[in-house]
């Protein structure tokens, strides 16, 4: 017979579970309050961080007003109207002294000086040529002269042999026939000698004279070498023709790789273009603009001019011309494009050629617009939208654009004053994971 099955005690109840059971819940049950714990405190530190997202997005709010629609380009400034200073006709230029480059200069102010010290030799060498010629006419003149003298004395002389020759003749009535015979011969003789001495006379003038014009033709040679590096020296020093600003040319002896503005001590060939000086009321911005923008642009389009130098400053003014075609750039990779030219409506003494900025060429206008920065239009699903802050972070708000410039978008579907995301915080924190992993 089997043993009977122990009785329960009324009173303490069933026997306790095993104790290894026991401890099997014991853990199960602190790993299932371990789970709700945390999802406790990831839900509630979600929610602090999902309103600090969307109060610490960087965010702009839309306007309403008038919306400029611009075609932007770059640009330096160039004058319609300047006078180049050309290096004078002399030899062996050298740059000893220049004025400060875009320095403003008034007429009669030096600006450029060269080396004289050559030229200062040559004209002391000239002006002793010139010394010697001088001498020399002087001294041919003084001979002819003499000689002169001394040819009509003997003519003199000779006449009177020949007039008392003929006293002698006369008495032939009562002289022999062979004295008579004499006294003809005499006078013959003394006539045939006046004749050869004024045959003598004039060959001795002839050839003073000559003497005399080629000691003046070397004097006259040697005034004109005189004046001409008196010239030369004068010329050393230029001068400004007028007022303006003086800027320096490029120097392209050293090839166009190293070309550099003319400086002290660079050599220049005569009759260089070494700077100009632009008037400065013709001062354009010359800028590039690219050939998709060409159809929008016309002549008399208001212009916005903002010069690097001077970001604070913005220059009113009106698009003078665009070229009929493109022209190449000697940019590596060189690029074709046309070139667009603003006046500036008013003038600056700080302006100066070669100055880069930028033109805003207004090509249309839209009254009454609402707009907002061009970082805050987003893409989803290939739609623009903004991205609008609220309680649960931000949501995207889908609108229209009505015209797009490079800092600024007109848009519709959005009320003024609206606060729109600068950033997508979708893409920053996907980029985040990314650059995590």
């Amino acid at each position: 017979m089997s043993a009977p099955a122990p009785a329960l005690d009324p009173v303490v109840g069933p026997a306790p579970p095993h104790p290894r059971r026991r401890r099997r819940v014991i853990v199960w049950l602190s790993a299932v309050a371990a789970i709700v714990a945390s999802a406790g405190i990831a839900v509630n530190a979600f929610r602090p961080v999902a309103a600090s997202a969307s109060t610490s997005l960087p965010l702009a709010t839309a306007r309403r007003g008038e919306f400029l629609v611009t075609v932007t380009c770059r640009g330096e400034l160039v004058a319609d109207n300047s006078v180049q200073i050309l290096a004078p006709n002399v030899p062996n230029l050298t740059i000893v002294w220049l004025a400060p480059a875009n320095s403003a200069v008034k007429e009669g102010d030096p600006i450029v000086r060269f080396d004289s010290s050559g030229a200062q030799r040559q004209l002391k060498e000239k002006e002793a040529a010139f010394a010697e010629g001088r001498a020399s006419v002087d001294q041919a003149k003084a001979e002819a002269a003499s000689s002169a003298e001394e040819d009509n004395l003997e003519i003199a002389d000779l006449r009177l042999k020949v007039e008392l020759a003929k006293i002698e003749v006369s008495k032939a009535e009562i002289l022999s026939a062979l004295q008579a015979e004499e006294n003809k011969i005499a006078l013959a003789l003394a006539g045939e000698k006046l004749r050869v001495k004024q045959a003598a006379a004039g060959l001795n003038a002839a050839s003073a004279n000559a003497k005399i014009g080629t000691a003046e033709s070397k004097f006259k040679k040697a005034v004109a070498e005189v004046e001409l590096v008196r010239d030369r020296v004068s010329r050393t020093e230029i001068r400004a023709p007028g007022t303006g600003v003086i800027t320096y040319l490029m120097n392209y002896s050293q090839g166009w790789m190293n070309a550099k503005p003319f400086k002290v001590g660079d050599s220049v060939w005569p009759s260089s273009a070494v700077a100009e000086i632009p008037n400065v009321e013709s001062l354009r911005l010359k800028g590039k603009a690219e050939e998709i923008d060409r159809g929008r642009m016309n002549a008399g389009q208001e212009v916005r001019v903002i010069l690097d130098p001077f970001p604070e400053k913005t220059f009113h003014g009106k698009l003078d011309r665009v070229s009929p075609l493109t022209e190449q750039s000697w940019e590596w990779p060189p690029t074709r494009s046309f070139r667009a030219f603003a006046t500036l409506g008013e003038t600056d003494s700080r302006l100066r050629p070669q100055m880069n900025g930028r033109m805003d060429i207004v090509v249309d206008r839209l009254p009454d617009a609402i707009s907002v920065p061009a970082k805050g239009v987003f893409a989803r699903d290939g739609k623009p939208v903004v991205l609008v802050p609220d309680q649960q972070g931000v949501h995207a708000v889908n609108v229209e654009v009505l015209a797009r410039n490079p800092d600024e978008v007109a848009v519709k579907g959005i009320q003024p004053g609206t606060q729109v995301a600068l950033v997508d915080l979708q893409k920053a924190t996907d980029k985040d994971k990314k650059g995590g992993k």
